[in-house]
């Protein structure tokens, strides 16, 4: 009987490299070409201006005195650091636009819950929820501080009056709560939709099911739903910081910034020393700081709702 010799393993041999050649290249290049003209005209339009700033920002330059503009380096951000009345309009930005998003998120959740459930009418009920957030912010601004907060014949006063409260000067006396107001009635229908989109989303089986082992509709809410609502919750509150922040219209036409700075916010402030104080080397420093301010506070979060996303539940 012939013996049978195993035959030796064979050695692997390695892959030769994959070598990009020059199709492969003139490839990729075709596919990214039609996105080149987006680019330069977002680096056009955003990058290119805010360099200027930062030149005009290392200047003193102002209007009132164009031969006295020299090179001063980084004495304009001293001197912010310096300034009381920016220090004031920096808090004045953070009440504002955190009361704002808190206050419209949870009445947008309220809502959207309200709206979640079936009943007659509903879709006239979602119209003229959502209209307010279609009001250009001149026009509402102007309908707050004329029909609503008036002192004198304002919707508010003449309903606070029937329970015997004397009139109130709000955009005078509470200019903050006044602003407030306007900016809450305009973005409550936006978070609105957004927590209501995510309502619609949740899968129908688990809250049936909720039902089913006798969770009650608070207990359902506060471990089912809202633990799904958290990312739309998140982008919201980041959507909203990021416009809501930016606000000027309700205070240039409501109350000035006034009395004194009490209700001016950053672009309010940055404003009236650009164009009202002509010191431009000021200004364009304080749009700088409130610029990378905001863009730090947006990527980190962007990467807390990026990491919640990435997530697997």
């Amino acid at each position: 009987m012939t013996a049978v010799t195993a035959a030796p393993p064979r050695t692997p041999q390695p892959r030769p490299a994959v070598r990009t050649t020059a199709t492969e290249r003139g490839e990729g290049w075709r596919r990214r070409g039609p996105l080149l003209p987006a680019l330069l005209f977002t680096i056009a339009v955003t990058q290119i201006p805010f360099l200027v700033t930062i030149w005009y920002s290392l200047r003193s330059y102002n209007l009132l005195r164009p031969d006295a503009d020299r090179f001063v380096g980084l004495s304009n951000y001293a001197d912010i650091v310096l300034d009381s009345t920016f220090r004031q309009t920096a808090w004045n930005s953070v009440v504002i636009t955190l009361g704002c998003v808190l206050v419209a998120m949870a009445l947008g959740i309220v809502l959207a819950l309200l709206l979640d459930r079936p009943f007659r009418g509903r879709g006239v009920a979602r119209t003229l929820l959502i209209t307010p957030f279609l009001v250009m912010p001149a026009a509402s601004s102007v309908l707050w501080s004329m029909a609503m907060l008036n002192p004198t014949y304002g919707l508010l006063n003449w309903t606070i009056g029937l329970l015997g409260v004397e009139p109130v000067d709000w955009t005078s006396q509470y200019p903050v709560v006044a602003i407030l107001m306007a900016l809450v009635w305009q973005w409550t229908p936006f978070m609105m939709l957004l927590v209501l989109a995510g309502l619609q989303a949740q899968p129908k089986d688990v809250l049936e099911a909720a039902a089913m082992d006798g969770a009650g509709a608070w207990r359902t809410f506060a471990s089912i739903t809202l633990p799904q609502l958290r990312r739309y919750i998140e982008l919201g509150v980041l959507l909203g910081i990021i416009y809501v922040v930016n606000t000027f219209d309700q205070i240039y036409l409501m109350t000035a910034g006034g009395p004194g700075t009490e209700s001016a916010n950053l672009p309010f402030y940055i404003y009236q020393r650009a164009f009202l104080g002509f010191d431009v080397g000021q200004a364009a420093a304080m749009g700088v700081v409130v610029v990378i301010a905001t863009i730090v506070v947006a990527s980190l979060a962007l990467r807390l709702i990026f990491r919640s996303f990435d997530v697997k539940e």
